[in-house]
């Protein structure tokens, strides 16, 4: 199973499945394979080398419209976790504030939301704004080199208050409140691993998804096991804890049943491959019925007895 990124709480789900011998009950024997900036999980899932991946939907919708044949099995993010973070200090209270800032942008895949919400505002990024192509670190915006960051809940926007600044000095623009936000994380697979080893990705989602609950009701817990899982000294349990409190958020949003954990919802789907098509990501719409199918997912939450 190929990751986007290195371990952390954002995976915790699938490590836990690991950990506790979820995969093990289902007789699946699972290698989760660590992510990094040169790995591109959808290739890796197309090419055989791995069976799963985990991505952000618009890039595998782009990937998908290259004829990719690969398939979302279980969307586990519900909601985006990405905001646009400032110093009180900057006056930007609501997002029709941007004009005229300097303004922290993630390229590379990862604009698409500022992007759409610089349309729904009807300000062009070029003119209106200093858009600045914003690095992994949020040291920039700390030194006061850009009014706002890119941060997601889970890990840079942690990293601000860590370093001494409190919510309460800072606003957020939240691009799933602005109605822009995007899917993340899925899970993935190959069409031929459907069509030819169908048993298999459901035992796989199976035991995924009993990893997610778990690691959601026992957060501790699941910080426990990551740790065992991250790089030697390059990060804390305090920054995971607190990585994984918000990443159960959007993995469980408030007001969803926990039965719903790992569905695609039609409609957020439909909302992140229109911004997609909108942006040129995609060249053509996406299809729903064969970029996801829910039917593992219901599958799994049957047989767990829900």
């Amino acid at each position: 199973m190929q990751l986007k990124w290195v371990p952390q709480a954002q995976f915790a789900g699938y490590y836990v499945a690991q950990d506790k011998g979820y995969y093990a009950e289902e007789n699946l024997d699972v290698q989760i394979l660590p992510g990094g900036p040169d790995i591109v999980s959808e290739q890796q899932v197309a090419n055989g080398q791995a069976d799963f991946g985990v991505d952000w939907v618009a890039s595998f919708l782009a990937f998908r419209d290259k004829g990719l044949p690969i398939v979302t099995v279980a969307q586990i993010y519900q909601s985006s976790g990405l905001l646009l973070v400032s110093k009180k200090a900057a006056n930007i209270a609501t997002a029709e504030d941007l004009k005229g800032k300097r303004v922290g942008v993630w390229f590379g895949g990862n604009e698409f939301e500022f992007l759409a919400l610089m349309d729904k505002l009807k300000l062009d990024p070029d003119r209106d704004l200093n858009v600045i192509k914003q690095g992994f670190t949020m040291d920039p915006f700390l030194a006061g080199q850009m009014d706002a960051a890119s941060a997601m809940t889970y890990n840079e926007y942690q990293i601000v208050l860590q370093s001494g600044v409190r919510a309460e000095d800072l606003n957020v623009v939240d691009y799933n409140k602005e109605g822009v936000g995007m899917l993340q994380d899925n899970l993935f697979t190959s069409e031929e691993m459907l069509k030819t080893k169908k048993d298999v990705a459901q035992r796989f989602v199976r035991a995924s998804l009993k990893g997610w609950q778990n690691a959601i009701e026992d957060q501790k817990g699941a910080v426990d096991i990551i740790m065992k899982y991250v790089e030697r000294g390059s990060t804390t349990p305090e920054h995971q804890s607190r990585m994984m409190s918000e990443v159960a958020k959007l993995v469980v949003p408030d007001g969803m049943a926990k039965e719903n954990l790992g569905v695609m919802d039609g409609a957020r789907f439909q909302q992140t491959a229109d911004i997609a098509l909108r942006f040129n990501v995609i060249t053509k719409p996406a299809e729903p019925a064969s970029s996801y199918t829910n039917e593992l997912v219901e599958g799994a939450m049957k047989r767990a007895g829900n």
